[in-house]
């Protein structure tokens, strides 16, 4: 990876808290490193998974655990609202270590001034989803603020799960000659927020790929036990989420950009923008590395599900050599991918 630029190590010399600390990218690995890890640091936490798994005491079986906060502006977008976006992204968090997700809690920080109807829409929505998804709210909290402090609304949440005992997903398990592949086309939840933050009236409207990904992860698993790594590319995009799991597997990906869906409503919101979609948040896909031989049975159990009809290979595991990401690009370029940095759209999950 790329060292970090001047400019970026300035902002963090200050000593204060950007946007960009954010974001999913470089400053968001930075602080996650030197003040988190550093006086936090033990082994579940080390391993920078999305979700803690462990065997408990005394019990068969192994839990999940996850936590996550939810601050997305505006509180209601095309496609869901930060209700469900707080329901979806926990139970994808699960998902992502091959946890079936089974209980959620719910702390609410309200503002002063903030309409109860809008609350109550909400919370219905987040009902609605959770019950999508299978799991139950079983504890919650709610604090009130004054008004200013809080952005209207914000959602934090906790969900645990279990894990069977021939599932062993991480972030660190690709290796060469792997398959990659991608459940959906990218960039529609970043850019639907965007759109609708700014009031982008654009004639093809974008909708928000909010889901919940645990049913198609229990799809796949059916196949085979035997995924490498699975990882939803919110914060920072497909490009840091690939980035990530490069250095965390300590392996050379090779990416087709050709392969990538790139929504035209997407690709044309970003080129007007100046935004790249392959650092657009998303919420409702994922991205799976796994054995070359279980990529084509993969990819059709993949398919027979609706949150993954369109999935497909993107690219390959090809070294152990380096920890980077190499985009062959539609023009026959090629491109070394890199994680965000900076902040690109603040306020999306």
């Amino acid at each position: 990876m790329r060292p970090m630029r001047n400019m970026e190590r300035r902002q963090v010399t200050e000593g204060k808290i950007l946007l960009a600390h954010g974001s999913g990218g470089g400053l968001t690995h930075q602080l996650v490193r030197e003040v988190f890890s550093k006086h936090l640091a033990n082994p579940w936490l080390d391993a920078q998974e999305d979700a803690a798994v462990w065997q408990a005491p005394h019990a068969c079986g192994r839990f999940a655990l996850t936590t996550d906060s939810y601050v997305v502006q505006p509180l209601f977008f095309p496609g869901g609202d930060i209700g469900k976006l707080a329901v979806c992204g926990t139970v994808n968090d699960l998902a992502m270590v091959g946890a079936q997700a089974l209980y959620l809690t719910a702390g609410f920080i309200l503002e002063e001034g903030l309409p109860v109807d809008a609350l109550e829409r909400i919370v219905c929505s987040m009902a609605k989803t959770a019950e999508e998804a299978g799991v139950q709210v079983i504890a919650g909290d709610t604090k009130v603020v004054d008004h200013g402090s809080a952005d209207q609304l914000f959602i934090n949440t906790a969900g645990i799960g279990t894990v069977a005992p021939d599932v062993h997903i991480s972030a660190g398990n690709a290796q060469p000659g792997d398959g990659i592949l991608l459940s959906g086309p990218i960039g529609l939840h970043g850019m639907a927020i965007m759109c609708e933050r700014e009031g982008l009236g654009f004639t093809w409207p974008l909708q928000s790929d909010c889901a919940p990904l645990n049913g198609l992860v229990c799809t796949m698993l059916a196949v085979d036990t035997h995924i490498h790594c699975l990882r939803d590319p919110t914060r920072g995009g497909l490009a840091t989420t690939l980035c990530e799991l490069a250095t965390q597997s300590k392996i050379q990906m090779e990416i087709e950009e050709s392969s990538i869906a790139i929504p035209a409503g997407v690709s044309a919101a970003c080129e007007m923008l100046g935004l790249d979609p392959l650092y657009v948040a998303n919420e409702g896909i994922l991205v799976a590395i796994v054995p070359p031989e279980l990529e084509a049975s993969m990819l059709a159990s993949m398919h027979a599900h609706p949150l993954g009809r369109n999935a497909a290979l993107i690219g390959r595991v090809t070294s152990s050599d380096h920890a980077r990401v190499v985009l062959h690009t539609t023009l026959g370029a090629r491109r070394l991918l890199q994680v965000l940095a900076g902040e690109q759209l603040p306020r999306i999950c």
